[in-house]
């Protein structure tokens, strides 16, 4: 039987480790806290008790999924693993630490793969004996349930290891897109903008729900500021002031004020009781909902098409990675046939115009979109 190794037992490892169960691989699990492998199988059976109840997983079938996971003291009890996935806290020297311990003892062929979302890939494999076994394998929270895992080659990663961490993964259900080593992969790039534009437009003086309510009656299931009230200000600004520290501090991913000021402010929404909208609803869209909506809609395929001129990913790769990774009712590439570049161009233009100094050089339109 094949067998996965699953590296932290947080929310994302239990998870990462529950989704490969689940398709019938066998699951070696570990943690650094003795307490989290302790917990992690009642963890996991609580997790799946409520599928149990809702008649979408049978009694016996949960028992087969919570057979199927072993934990183990540490990675050195992990030498049968054929994929090896890290879930543990970003920051670099853990990592590697945690890959040279795995190298030690996995087979010459087996797969090492990180869950980072911010951190380089290919400076992780630098100390590694075989670093062409080393790959990100992005998944998104709730691991179990969304379909999205961007799979990170860096220059260095071997074909059939990509080959290999995509077949597995795509026999646990998942939809695998793969994408550059560069900073925020697709998904955290591409969604800047999302934001970005929505929080310029409040530093203008526009009412945040009605940029949501307009969002919203294009089709997107929840509007900028409805996504960062969901997922909390905080962790909406460190990703951008991460993503603006590894882009050079260009302005397309400039942190706004507003934002600043609202995680200073603790108000950063569901989980605090207030955000930007939060315990508000949007209401009825503005009778400029279309301009608002172009707007947005012009800057996401504008970063699309940067990141498309950096190679690595399709156009097709990062509609699908935006559609299943933010529910967004299109993607970039589908936006801008449905528009016509003409549109998207002028909405750029018109938007460098009038843009401060401090954004200078934000609208300038991607190589495709020239063409």
């Amino acid at each position: 039987m094949t067998t996965i190794a699953v590296i932290g037992l947080g929310t994302m490892g239990l998870g990462i480790a529950q989704t490969y169960a689940a398709a019938g691989f066998a699951v070696l699990a570990t943690d650094a806290m003795s307490e989290a492998r302790a917990t992690a199988p009642g963890r996991l059976r609580a997790a799946l008790t409520p599928r149990v109840q809702a008649g979408k997983l049978t009694e016996p079938e949960m028992e087969a999924i919570l057979s199927r996971l072993t934990i183990v003291e540490g990675p050195e009890a992990m030498g049968t693993a054929d994929l090896a996935i890290e879930a543990v806290v970003e920051r670099m020297e853990v990592k590697r630490t945690l890959f040279a311990a795995l190298e030690a003892v996995v087979a010459p062929d087996a797969v090492l793969a990180t869950n980072t979302s911010s951190l380089s890939v290919e400076a992780m494999a630098e100390q590694l004996a075989r670093p062409e076994r080393l790959l990100g394998l992005h998944f998104f929270n709730p691991a179990p349930v969304m379909k999205l895992v961007e799979l990170v080659a860096h220059p260095g990663t071997a074909p059939t290891a990509l080959a290999r961490a995509r077949d597995l993964t795509e026999a646990a259900g998942k939809t695998v897109i793969q994408c550059p080593d560069r900073p925020g992969f697709i998904v955290n790039r591409c969604a800047r903008p999302f934001y970005g534009e929505a929080l310029a437009m409040l530093e203008e003086g526009r009412n945040p729900a009605e940029i949501d309510a307009a969002m919203q009656a294009a089709g997107y299931r929840l509007g900028p500021f409805g996504l960062i009230d969901l997922v909390g200000a905080d962790i909406n600004l460190a990703a951008t002031e991460s993503l603006a520290t590894a882009m050079q501090g260009h302005p397309r991913y400039h942190v706004f004020d507003a934002l600043r000021r609202q995680v200073a402010e603790g108000n950063l929404g569901r989980k605090t009781g207030r955000g930007f909208i939060h315990p508000g609803q949007p209401g009825p869209a503005p009778s400029d909902a279309e301009a608002i909506v172009l707007r947005i809609e012009a800057a996401l395929v504008n970063e699309a098409g940067w990141l498309l001129a950096e190679g690595g990913t399709t156009r097709e790769g990062i509609d699908t990675a935006l559609k299943l990774g933010l529910n967004f009712p299109r993607g970039p590439f589908e936006i801008l046939n449905a528009r016509g570049h003409a549109e998207v161009l002028g909405q750029l233009e018109a938007l460098a115009s009038a843009a401060p100094a401090y954004l200078n050089g934000r609208y300038l339109p991607a190589p495709v979109l020239m063409q």
